[in-house]
């Protein structure tokens, strides 16, 4: 990342201040029904089968175990459709609140958005969570032409006329999945409110599903993004695993001092044990999850504290001592010249006080500036070579073929160059004014001193200070170890899941990944 920032100017949404409207997050946590406990218990046995070898893997997986998780936390009837429609489901919730919406904002016919990415629309008479929040908005009233699904509009000309109607308030309630109504939806013109019944697995999804609505063209002053949570499921540790990381990802692309290293921030893992765990609705897992973040933010800031201290103490033992000790050196050398301009000053008739050219005296200035001008003519090389003296200076003439121009190098106890023109007068009065000027660069470099001087002393002081959050980040590390010894979380052994495909979603090719040394 610092080798980026040499080439990229990285701006993200909230460092721009786009004119969107403001957000209001509504997260709504629903109690599980007894058969979603009883089959989340199930989940967990069937991990330990699993983690035990006793199961052969085309038989049952990870990946199977997470993606029932998935569906299990969406809604019961995901694993048997004759289950019973609990009254207190998060699908129930979500049509709750979807429908008093609609209804709040009919006279200005504002439109929602729910995005689901499991249970997506199949053929006639199989369930769907899709068919079933649709008839029951129906059955509350709302017009069926005001329901659509992304999936009916199966062409690129069907999704733009979609798109105009959701735009004009003829479409009220669009439902999709991320991939099929995320990036390239334009529809964000009235949306009040946008719903997201399931989780994904990468954060880069929350942020399409988002961006739908919290957008530059967008009407409203003020949306409303809510999220349902089915507690004691995947769920909940889906979510803060997921937030969890696009803060990471956030941090990585803006921090001053990045972390060292990330784990992947594109698909979320579930280890054996903390599926265990999860099965059994331990809080110790919410702990854990939010002591993760806290942790990882603590140890940033000590990051910086660090790479400050570190800083400091370089410029304490080699950069201050050595610039100081360079800039008295100058100091000392504009004095002495100083002192020999004052010798030899500049008469205030304006009278020429002669100079001498490759050892001859000239008491005109138009002559000793034409006799500068012949030397520069007679160089056959660009290196310096004596010129003569003028006002007690050495002066040696030189060719800076980076410039491309003559240069006369104004030498006493320090050396000052003066680029020369075609004008012989005008040469000298460049001299003049380079040597008038060494009173003020000695002024220049007593500032930098004195400034350098109390940078050093402030230097000293901070570099003592200690990290001011030490001891609570030891405090949460140390409960953080406590946890992971009582969930039993050791990376090295368990082994982790990534993200399942969604339905619809094409099955990635497996890569191989590599892991920091």
């Amino acid at each position: 990342m610092a080798m980026f920032k040499q080439v990229a100017d990285i701006k993200t949404a909230d460092m721009l201040d786009l004119p969107v409207p403001e957000v209001e997050y509504h997260n709504i946590a629903v109690k599980p029904s007894q058969v979603q406990k009883e089959m989340v218990a199930s989940l967990g046995e069937r991990a330990e089968k699993i983690r035990g070898g006793n199961v052969d893997s085309s038989v049952d997986n990870m990946l199977k175990v997470t993606n029932d998780g998935r569906k299990l936390a969406l809604d019961q009837r995901m694993m048997n459709p004759m289950l019973p429609d609990e009254e207190g489901s998060k699908v129930n919730a979500c049509v709750n609140e979807v429908f008093r919406i609609w209804e709040e904002n009919s006279d200005k016919r504002l439109t929602q958005l729910l995005f689901c990415d499991l249970s997506t629309p199949k053929g006639a008479g199989e369930f769907s969570v899709y068919t079933d929040i649709r008839q029951k908005l129906i059955e509350r009233g709302i017009p069926e032409s005001e329901i659509k699904f992304i999936h009916e509009a199966d062409t690129e000309t069907k999704k733009q006329e979609l798109f105009k109607k959701v735009r004009r308030g003829e479409v009220r309630i669009l439902m999709g999945s991320t991939q099929k109504m995320g990036a390239g939806t334009n529809v964000q013109n009235k949306i009040i409110a946008s719903h997201d019944l399931d989780c994904p697995w990468r954060p880069a999804d929350l942020e399409q599903r988002a961006g739908r609505t919290v957008r530059q063209g967008n009407e409203n002053p003020k949306v409303g993004l809510y999220r349902y949570v089915t507690e004691g499921t995947f769920d909940a540790y889906c979510w803060q695993l997921v937030e969890g990381k696009q803060k990471f990802a956030s941090q990585i692309m803006t921090s001053k001092s990045p972390v060292r290293s990330c784990e992947d921030v594109d698909a979320t893992a579930l280890s054996y044990a903390e599926i265990k765990m999860l099965a059994a609705d331990n809080p110790h897992i919410k702990e854990k999850m939010d002591l993760d973040i806290q942790v990882q933010k603590l140890r940033l800031l000590k990051s910086n504290y660090l790479s400050e201290k570190y800083e400091l103490e370089d410029k304490i033992i080699k950069y201050y001592p050595t610039t100081i000790a360079r800039i008295k050196e100058t100091i000392a050398g504009l004095e002495k010249d100083r002192s020999l301009a004052k010798e030899h000053p500049k008469p205030l008739d304006d009278t020429f006080v002669g100079i001498e050219v490759k050892g001859v005296s000239y008491s005109e200035k138009a002559e000793g500036g034409q006799k500068i001008i012949d030397a520069c003519k007679e160089m056959t090389s660009p290196d310096p070579v004596p010129l003569g003296k003028y006002r007690g200076f050495d002066l040696e003439l030189s060719f800076d073929t980076f410039e491309k121009a003559y240069q006369v190098k104004i030498k006493g106890s320090l050396s000052r160059s003066v680029s020369l023109g075609t004008d012989a007068v005008g040469n000298i009065t460049r001299i003049d004014n380079a040597i008038e000027k060494i009173p003020e660069r000695l002024e220049a470099k007593s500032r930098e001193l004195s400034t350098l001087e109390q940078q050093f002393a402030t230097a000293k002081a901070e570099v003592e200070k200690p990290f001011d959050k030490e001891e609570e980040l030891t405090e949460k590390t140390n409960r953080l170890n406590v946890l992971n010894g009582l969930l039993n979380v050791d990376k090295r052994e368990n082994e982790l899941v990534d993200g399942a495909p969604d339905e619809g979603d094409s099955v990635p090719v497996s890569k191989e990944r590599a892991y920091e040394r």
